[in-house]
């Protein structure tokens, strides 16, 4: 309804057409009421989103097209006051329909509808003022005068995507504050947990489960659409995205966590850690450190609950002690030559996982029985540990673990 946006070329329009367009504008102008109350119908009647999604008041809507319809009329009949911007209308709609909820489309078709009206108001008093006079001149004016209708759009699509975009960010940046502020323990205030739940999109009581997979350069993607995958099977979750991990906050429901992480297989690419569950929004800080933990505990892409791995996650979060306790455990068993000590330390693995039987670890091994027999006595005198022990079983047993990890 407008003059064009900046950038696009002005259309041009003959001296007859244009000087119509001037003497039937200055009427339509003294029209703008009942031009107002016409098209606020229309627009009720076919858009129905308009009273559905944030409109409140017809009265609003009607003072919002009589503005545009003012403007628009003003630009056709180049009588935009000087110093006003000929799409302030337009990109005002724009902000204030993406704040109502409006869907851009419904907006383009009300926007539509106000052209129609203008045009059909063109005619109209061509034929009833002046007795038909500027129909010819009108005909060669419709293109220009949808030019400009076309152009005022464009303004309102650009306001309408500019807002959009800053609510946006602005909803993303309240998301991630209350993630932080739960990620920080904070969760025991019952106001702060009450609206981080509306925020996050999350019930407010409740089985949740926290996800969390670490993101080691600024290329790794460990976890890829986890929202999608969880939806796709009506599991509500709020994730995201922050400098060294993705971290999600799932609402289990009635489904158990196992359920959950299946359904989330097809988004993993990378180490994913699993918290058990808990109940309350206080324990989200905690179950943040757990499900970082149970993450650590992985080589190789794939997801981790915590629960499963708690020996591993006993090492993982002691980094200190782990040469210690390969150096207790293996004893001179590390000062083997690199092949022989490789083959020991099998050897002790297909054992121990095989519950102490020499026949089934020569099975797994693709050995005969008294190999490994000669074997475990070997490891024996090395390491000063009997594996029929139960604490040096233990020992060799988190030694191994500590040593696959490294």
């Amino acid at each position: 309804m407008q003059a064009p946006a900046p950038g696009q070329p002005k259309p041009e329009l003959t001296k007859p057409p244009k000087g119509a367009l001037h003497i039937l504008s200055r009427v339509l102008l003294g029209e703008l009421d009942s031009l107002a109350d016409r098209l606020t119908l229309v627009v009720l009647q076919r858009e129905p989103s308009y009273a559905e999604l944030g409109v409140a008041a017809p009265e609003e809507l009607r003072l919002s097209l009589r503005d545009n319809l003012e403007r628009g009329i003003q630009s056709l009949g180049e009588a935009v006051p000087d110093g006003d911007d000929p799409q302030d209308t337009s990109r005002e709609t724009g902000r204030i329909r993406v704040r109502q909820g409006i869907p851009l489309e419904a907006v383009l078709r009300a926007y539509r509808l106000g052209g129609r009206v203008i045009w059909e108001a063109l005619l109209s008093t061509s034929r009833e003022r002046f007795g038909g006079k500027y129909d010819h001149d009108l005909l060669e004016a419709a293109s220009y005068v949808w030019r400009v209708i076309d152009s005022s759009s464009s303004a309102l699509v650009d306001a309408y995507r500019l807002e959009e975009a800053r609510l946006r960010s602005h909803e993303l940046s309240r998301k991630h504050a209350f993630l932080n502020a739960l990620l920080e323990g904070r969760g025991g205030d019952p106001a702060l947990a009450t609206e981080a739940a509306a925020a996050l999109g999350l019930p407010p009581t409740g089985p949740l489960i926290c996800i969390v997979a670490p993101v080691d350069s600024p290329r790794d993607d460990p976890l890829r659409s986890p929202q999608d995958a969880l939806g796709s099977h009506g599991i509500v979750s709020s994730w995201h995205v922050r400098p060294a991990d993705i971290v999600g906050l799932v609402a289990l429901g009635e489904r158990t966590p196992a359920e959950v992480l299946e359904a989330l297989g097809p988004a993993v690419a990378g180490r994913v850690g699993a918290a058990p569950v808990i109940t309350d929004f206080a324990e989200i800080g905690v179950a943040y450190g757990m499900a970082q933990t149970a993450a650590r505990t992985l080589a190789e892409p794939g997801v981790a609950a915590l629960d499963e791995r708690l020996p591993e996650a006993l090492l993982v979060g002691s980094p200190h002690l782990v040469p210690r306790l390969e150096q207790v455990a293996f004893g001179d068993l590390l000062d083997l030559p690199e092949a022989e000590r490789q083959t020991m330390l099998e050897t002790l693995d297909a054992v121990i996982d095989s519950g102490g039987s020499p026949t089934h670890a020569a099975q797994r091994l693709y050995c005969h029985r008294n190999t490994v027999i000669y074997r475990l006595q070997r490891i024996e005198t090395v390491t000063g540990r009997k594996i029929a022990d139960p604490r040096d079983r233990l020992l060799l047993t988190l030694g191994l673990m500590a040593f696959r990890q490294r």
